[in-house]
């Protein structure tokens, strides 16, 4: 017991470093294990993608196994079909493989005609992705002329997922201009093709040569470089995976460091074989000497979702209401947010366990009645966590195996014997999601999350937080389809003093609107409650109850679309607002919201990032406003606004993906964090969402020396993001995280500004350099940094490797603005000779008023050109009329004379 006690400690404390990532993936010599690839619910059922998905994945195990000279390979490959699909003896249930935590997802064109393989990627240079997404007609090899063949362009994605890399191309910047000459962006150099442009009128194309824009000394707009299909240079498989001789990784020898790619700016000009070689997986491996298996395959078939409720109902739960607040999350949860078909059970626990109910189908609301009737009313006893997982297991085993089943465990107590349990939680195959309720809740309750692949939340004592209903709430299936999943469309609370009004409105979008509730709670009397639809009718009808301090409305069939207006009255006393709803249609994808933080762990003084995700389907919605909402174990919250502005944590612009840093520690111990959004720019209007992070289109090849050009890459205008404005508003909790190192207040200023990573450079009129790029702030991106120092040099690794020896800028009338403002400066380079055809490279570093220093900035270039001047056109006097007189003597006279003879002839003959 002894020896599993440590393997399960240094399984935790594996677990607890790094970013906090989903996925089950474990390196285990030298072979990727726990790989899950999932076939979307909405995909028809056709068993060649399952067939498809396996000739991928083993064709593309030896050339991921070469190309990291011999370290890697995917060893076995679990793939989620849905559960639609028809079951076969072969198809058995999953364990800890969700949807939520599938690391490749197989889905039908998300907009229409948008094949692009690409990879979400929320964090900075070499930290993993989240997720890679393929289609049906990629996955079919329909498009291999534009991407390649599908396992190599599994093994670009595999890079951005596993470790951070980024691409090396350009979509936006094709061409770049080194000592004069016009190049290609690409890695290596050695990518050899010509320069080109398609021309088309009338509905015939021709192929031209590109022409000089004769204002920036590069190619004229539409100008493509299009490689030769035969080539010999071997790098790099993140700018062109689909070239048949490029097996490898650009290394620093041969990496282009001059190239204006994600790569290069992102990850300070080291190439990606050196992010590869940083990474954990490459620390824990040495080159094999044999040649690897081939991958192995387990199909896996979702079923009918099982869920337990293990509900601490000890002593302790009688403090602060906190078993009414149970009760009260437990009736949403039941009520509203299991979705139909699941099967439900219920424990209680204090020092021993109690069977509550054994496992129902719910197939409508006479189930989810008499679940609720099993919720605890007593809180008396000890705190024994285990008996109450051990009696779910044994409800559970009853009709199903543990596997893939979900335990919600909340407690508020703490249990010193709760590791004695964590072999049977492991080897129970069950998925363990965590309420730590109050402050003193037991620490180990995030290991049982991580261990399993789990959900952790934390709830405050601060009822009017509404942190309980929150993290029940976000217990939707992680293998349900959008249109089954309950959506947080509200959820707010309120401490009320003599008889005030608590005021608002809710707005139900078009996309949901189904199987609506709206759920008021009350700490002491209920309030009086009015609530009106967009046209003004009052809605009667809240289902009272008085004995868990609550009253909630189901908006019969589809809820009307608009603005619906409350008024709470009540005084001395707090109350709660939450409504939930779900998907108006089986096939128009709901606007959802889903957020997270980068890491489980916040170690002071290492800031934390906070991600939210909105999206309907696979389009992101711009321009959203979004809030975070912070609150530590001391009931104290921070608000944070979120950006999707491709600055400071946000990695990069108009995804759908909002971030920022949090710095505002306050105390040691838990924080539960949730996320507003309101409004926003839907993209879905335009041709094509702009994809980052994927293998790149190649836009033709030259085969024997003709260009062969392939259909245009759906393209979007970048200046034109306007797309369909759309009004909605979502509430979801992004979980929990634990901190720790905090000092006692007052606390130090320990946070430098955040690296700035969108500084660009231009040039105009005489040798000016006008640079922009978004503000940091005193505290990575908040508040205002004191000054900035910029450095340049005609040597970009000068610049990088001595940044301070540089040739310094003068910037004393330079005062940085508030965090996120956007930033310019214009400058003329002294004391460095710069003339046509010089390349100069300009790098920014803030500095806050503590003197804490950010990371130097990405690294922007301007090359000098200047455009040979024309010579102006003199005009020639016309010379005067010769004399073509008989007598005249003008040389060649008797030409004139024969030509003029000639013609006279030829006239009469004519005539």
């Amino acid at each position: 017991m002894g020896s599993f006690k440590s393997s399960v400690f240094i399984l935790v404390l594996h677990l607890l470093e790094g970013t906090l990532s989903d996925s089950l993936i474990q390196l285990n010599n030298n072979g990727y294990e726990g790989i899950v690839i999932a076939i979307d619910p909405n995909v028809p059922e056709d068993e060649t993608i399952i067939q498809q998905i396996k000739d991928m994945v083993t064709q593309a195990s030896p050339y991921l196994f070469e190309a990291t000279e011999k370290r890697f390979y995917f060893k076995n490959v679990a793939i989620l079909i849905p559960e639609k699909w028809k079951t076969k003896p072969e198809y058995v249930r999953p364990k800890l493989e969700t949807y939520k935590n599938a690391d490749v997802l197989v889905a039908e064109q998300n907009p229409l005609g948008n094949d692009e393989p690409y990879t979400e990627q929320m964090g900075r240079c070499g930290e993993k992705g989240e997720r890679i997404h393929f289609t049906l007609d990629f996955l079919a090899g329909k498009k291999f002329s534009q991407y390649g063949p599908q396992e190599r362009v599994f093994v670009h994605e595999w890079a951005h997922l596993r470790w951070g890399v980024y691409d090396e191309y350009n979509n936006d910047q094709k061409f770049y201009l080194s000592n004069g000459k016009k190049e290609a962006v690409r890695c290596s150099a050695g990518i050899s093709g010509k320069n080109v442009i398609k021309k088309c009128q009338g509905g015939s194309c021709i192929t031209k040569s590109c022409k000089l824009d004769k204002v920036t000394g590069l190619y004229e707009e539409g100008c493509e470089f299009i490689p030769y299909d035969r080539q010999t240079e071997p790098a790099s498989i993140m700018f062109s995976q689909s070239i048949d001789s490029v097996v490898k990784f650009c290394t620093e020898k041969n990496h282009n460091k001059d190239a204006p790619n994600p790569q290069n700016r992102r990850c300070n000009l080291r190439s990606t074989w050196e992010v590869i070689q940083d990474s954990e997986d490459f620390k824990k491996t040495t080159p094999m000497t044999t040649q690897p298996l081939t991958p192995t395959f387990s199909l896996l078939q979702i079923g009918q979702r099982i869920v337990c409720l293990v509900l601490d109902k000890s002593g302790s739960m009688a403090t602060g209401d906190r078993l009414k607040r149970l009760n009260q999350a437990g009736k949403l949860f039941l009520l509203q947010i299991v979705e139909q078909g699941s099967w439900v059970g219920m424990v209680t626990f204090d020092s021993a366990a109690q069977v509550q109910s054994e496992l129902i189908q719910i197939n409508s609301g006479t189930e989810r009645d008499a679940l609720t009737k099993s919720l605890p009313t007593v809180a008396t006893g000890g705190t024994s966590i285990c008996s109450g997982l051990r009696s779910a297991f044994a409800v559970i085993k009853k009709k199903y195996p543990t596997d893939g089943a979900e335990i919600v465990l909340l407690t508020d107590g703490e249990d010193n014997t709760i590791s004695s349990c964590f072999n049977e939680v492991k080897q129970s195959g069950a998925v363990i999601h965590t309420v730590a309720l109050g402050p003193s809740a037991a620490k180990e309750l995030e290991e049982l999350s991580k261990m399993t692949g789990g959900l952790q939340t934390y709830a405050s004592d601060q009822a009017q937080n509404n942190g309980l209903i929150d993290a029940f709430g976000a217990l939707s299936s992680g293998n349900g389809v959008d249109s089954q999943r309950a959506i947080q469309l509200e959820s707010k609370g309120v401490t009320l003093q003599n008889n005030q009004w608590m005021n608002g409105t809710v707005l139900v979008d078009s996309t949901v609107g189904n199987d609506t509730l709206f759920l008021i709670t009350w700490t002491t009397q209920p309030p009086q409650i009015l609530l009106r639809d967009p046209s003004g009718n009052k809605q009667d009808g809240f289902v009272m109850d008085t004995n868990t301090k609550m009253a909630y409305l189901q908006i019969p069939g589809t809820a009307k679309v608009g603005m619906w207006s409350y008024s709470l009255q009540a005084s001395s006393q707090t109350l709660t607002l939450t409504v939930t709803s779900r998907a108006s249609s089986a096939t128009l994808p709901p606007i959802t919201v889903t957020s997270k933080m980068n890491k489980d762990t916040g170690k002071f003084p290492s800031p934390m990032a906070v991600y939210a995700k909105v999206h309907q389907g696979a389009t992101p919605i711009l321009r959203a406003t979004v809030t975070a909402v912070i609150e530590s174990v001391n009931g104290n919250t921070v608000n944070l606004e979120l950006l999707d502005n491709g600055a400071g944590a946000d990695a990069t612009k108009d995804d759908g993906i909002y971030s920022r840093y949090f710095t505002a520690y306050d105390t040691n111990g838990r924080y539960s964090v949730k996320v507003w959004a309101l409004g926003g720019i839907n993209a879905a209007g335009q041709k094509v969402t702009p994809r980052q992070n994927g293998a790149m289109y190649i836009p033709g090849w030259i085969e024997n020396g003709e260009v062969k050009w392939n259909p245009p890459r759906p393209e979007i205008n970048k200046n034109d993001l306007q797309g369909k404005q759309v009004c909605f508003s979502r509430t979801s909790s992004g979980g929990s995280f634990v901190a720790s190192g905090v000092p006692l207040a007052p606390i130090p200023d320990l946070f430098p500004p955040c690296q700035i990573t969108d500084l660009q450079a231009k040039i105009h009129g005489d040798n000016f350099i006008n640079l922009t790029w978004t503000a940091p702030g005193d505290d990575y991106d908040h508040g205002r940094a004191h000054k900035y120092i910029i450095k340049i040099s005609a040597n970009i690794l000068d610049l990088r490797d001595k940044f301070n020896d540089s040739l310094q800028v003068n910037t004393s009338d330079l005062i940085p603005k508030e965090a996120n403002s956007k930033e310019i400066f214009v400058f003329t380079p002294e004391d460095i000779t710069f003339e046509n055809g010089t390349d100069l490279f300009i790098a920014v570093q803030a500095v806050d008023k503590s003197n804490l220093k950010s990371e130097i900035s990405n690294i922007a270039r301007v090359s000098l050109f200047i455009p040979p001047e024309t010579p102006p056109e003199i005009p020639t006097p016309s010379p005067p009329c010769p004399d073509i007189s008989v007598n005249s003597t003008i040389p060649g006279l008797h030409v004139l004379k024969i030509m003029w003879k000639w013609l006279g002839e030829l006239q009469l003959t004519l005539g």
